[in-house]
């Protein structure tokens, strides 16, 4: 049966789980009602330098496990998450407010990527290259990097971690892991599953805490060697700042402002329907969510109409309700910035075509958000939403429309819906993002790389590219 109990919160700090007592804690709020869930404990600067210790020496051991062992825990870990989806779901969806349906699939997803990456460890190789001196060996070998500090946001807090430790752990690495302090018990839900199914105690920490202190006081020491961060452009930039001051390489998943691109020979029925389920998916809280709608100006008024219809059949509530495809805001910083931007859109001219305004009554809820001619000037078309608002803007030509898709700094992700082999081509060359869906918006996949390009951060995870961001190359000459 399932329970609507919202599990103790704990640091895990070398395989111990730390209570509140004698730390600062924060209040974990359900933001489909506002009512407290937990209080969270938060790391203090002692917390932080066990963590530190402990991944330095769980490294030394850690590093040195065959990778089938490796695997084989991380193939444990992942049967775990399956058999607790039900219960680590509903953690998720209190916590964050995502659909329940939502958040099953995310934890799913989260334990393919451990299922995956345990596979990688076993593929780990190196190479021998021929010398051009007699009786010299050439080597070259991937090693683990070493410790990895790394950051999640809130909005997906199975499956951002799981790209991170899944990854990292194959290869070899100890971690730690400061998730979002708004969904903190999905996470160590995850850490549960992987310290059940054996790792090692030390190889694996989780921390909450002042974002600021924790990032500084983990980046700065010597024991971490690699930084992984998901989440906002100006926290992305302050995170290269400071592993650049002590030489350590970053992956970073920012921001996007993804475009979508349909033109007149597209099936524009699809394109709106999926488009307005895509859009408004997770709340649009989603990196790689659509916001800015393209459409050439032959379809423009067909998909209008189609796209505004299926935003508003689209049922919002409590996440843990049947029937529910549209939850609630994360916390009331994000019903403010929906305010905000929908006010400056209709300032500068912008026609709001359904939503538009908070629901009232308990919990975050805004309701989802259509505008059109919207201009230039506003600033949604320059900012990303991270919210239920979506943008609806005619284009002539395909030139006309990758320049309004390339035109910000962002290049997370980017979409397009033709029926035409010579267009696809065209906008798949030139569309600038990371990830590109041609007639479809699901891109993701656990064996293919997830990331951006420019301004959206560098780096991937996922496939076989992700685990090489925690390997090093090391060139070995004998004579």
């Amino acid at each position: 049966m399932q329970t609507t109990t919202y599990d103790p919160l704990y640091l895990f700090i070398n395989g111990a789980w730390l209570a509140a007592a004698g730390r600062d804690t924060a209040a974990v709020v359900n933001p489909a009602t506002g009512a407290a869930l937990g209080r969270l404990p938060l790391a203090t600067a002692a917390d932080l330098h066990l963590a530190l210790q402990a991944s330095f020496d769980a490294f030394q051991v850690w590093r040195r496990t065959v990778p089938a062992e490796r695997a084989r825990i991380l193939r444990a870990a992942a049967g775990l998450m399956r058999e607790r989806s039900e219960h680590i779901a509903t953690q998720m969806t209190l916590e964050e407010g995502k659909p329940l349906a939502e958040s099953r699939d995310e934890v799913l997803r989260a334990a393919d990527y451990f299922e995956w990456f345990a596979e990688e460890a076993r593929r780990i190789d190196g190479r021998v290259v021929p010398a051009n001196r007699p009786g010299v060996q050439q080597l070259v070998k991937r090693q683990a990097i070493g410790p990895v500090a790394a950051f999640t946001p809130w909005n997906f807090p199975a499956i951002t971690p799981a790209r991170k430790l899944s990854a990292a752990l194959a290869a070899g690495c100890s971690v730690i892991l400061k998730p979002g302090e708004e969904s903190p018990s999905t996470a160590l839900a995850l850490a549960r599953c992987l310290d059940d199914a054996g790792l090692p105690k030390g190889v694996l920490q989780i921390v909450f805490g002042v974002p600021d202190m924790v990032s500084a006081q983990l980046i700065a020491s010597p024991i971490i060697r690699k930084v992984t961060f998901t989440g906002s452009v100006p926290v992305g930039r302050l995170l290269s700042e400071r592993a650049a001051a002590g030489v350590k390489p970053i992956t970073l998943e920012l921001g996007g402002h993804g475009p979508v691109l349909v033109f007149e020979d597209a099936d524009i029925d699809a394109a709106a329907d999926d488009g307005a389920a895509n859009r408004f998916r997770g709340t649009g809280q989603v990196c790689i969510s659509s916001t800015r709608f393209l459409i050439q100006r032959g379809a423009y008024d067909r998909f209008v109409e189609r796209f505004v219809a299926a935003t508003r059949k689209l049922v919002i509530g409590d996440g843990l309700a049947a029937g529910t495809q549209v939850g609630p805001l994360a916390n009331p910083r994000q019903l403010a910035k929906m305010e905000a931007l929908v006010a400056d859109a209709v300032e500068q001219g912008a026609t709001v075509l359904t939503g538009g305004k908070r629901i009232d009554g308990p919990g975050y809820f805004f309701e989802p958000t259509v505008l059109a001619e919207v201009p230039m000037t506003a600033r949604i078309m320059h900012e990303e939403p991270f919210g239920p608002i979506a943008v609806l803007r005619p284009f002539d030509n395909l030139q006309d429309g990758l320049a309004e898709a390339n035109r910000l700094p962002y290049a997370l992700s980017a979409y397009a819906f033709t029926r035409d082999a010579r267009t696809a081509i065209d906008v798949g060359d030139g569309l600038e993002a990371g990830m590109i869906g041609i007639n479809q918006y699901r891109i993701i996949a656990t064996e293919l790389p997830f990331g951006g390009m420019k301004e959206s951060g560098h780096g991937a995870e996922g496939g076989t590219e992700g685990i090489g961001y925690y390997l090093t190359n090391k060139f070995i000459s004998q004579a």
